[in-house]
């Protein structure tokens, strides 16, 4: 067995299952091994859940390209777009995200997109976290929604609203840049 392997079968369970069935006891009985056999290649589970993650965005396309406003506009779609056929995705990318946020490509691209907009790291990272938590909100509400039976029409309008909404409080006005100087 190998490291992949066992990411891979883990990646598997929660698309096929959930979160709340993606215990080590089960990854270990799909693997066919005890489940001591797999702290040998990973820590523990929120050591899986951070490459769960880092699996799930692997396909999120990181290319530099259009201006910032742009460019985040388009990674918040991908990473939304990659994470909503995933049950319980948006945890396990919060998850992942809380407990390491360079863990993906996609979230070290996103706060250098960020980053153009800011004079400072720490308001670079603020920006960046209302922008992953605006993606992954948006993902758990349609979620949660589509268990409970209920419409999620107008989930993506919401959702790019509110991405505007974000993008906007981004780009300097005229006067917060006038202020700025002063």
């Amino acid at each position: 067995m190998k490291h992949d392997e066992v990411v891979d079968a883990a990646v598997r369970i929660l698309r096929t299952h959930g979160l709340a069935d993606l215990t080590m006891r089960r990854l270990a009985r799909e693997l066919g091994v005890q489940p001591g056999a797999l702290y040998w290649h990973v820590d523990n589970k929120q050591t899986l859940l951070v490459q769960v993650c880092e699996r799930m965005l692997a396909e999120v396309t990181t290319a530099a390209g259009s201006e910032p406003a742009a460019g985040i506009r388009q990674l918040a779609r991908d990473i939304r777009a990659a994470v909503l056929p995933v049950p319980d995705g948006s945890d396990v990318v919060a998850l992942g995200y809380a407990l390491d946020p360079g863990s993906s490509p996609a979230f070290v691209r996103l706060r250098r997109l960020v980053g153009a907009f800011s004079d400072s790291p720490a308001a670079a990272r603020a920006a960046t976290d209302l922008v992953v938590h605006h993606v992954l909100g948006s993902i758990a509400t349609e979620q949660n929604r589509t268990a409970a039976g209920l419409p999620v029409t107008g989930a993506t309008a919401a959702f790019e609203r509110g991405l505007d909404l974000v993008l906007t409080s981004l780009t300097p006005t005229t006067a917060q840049r006038s202020s700025h100087g002063s």
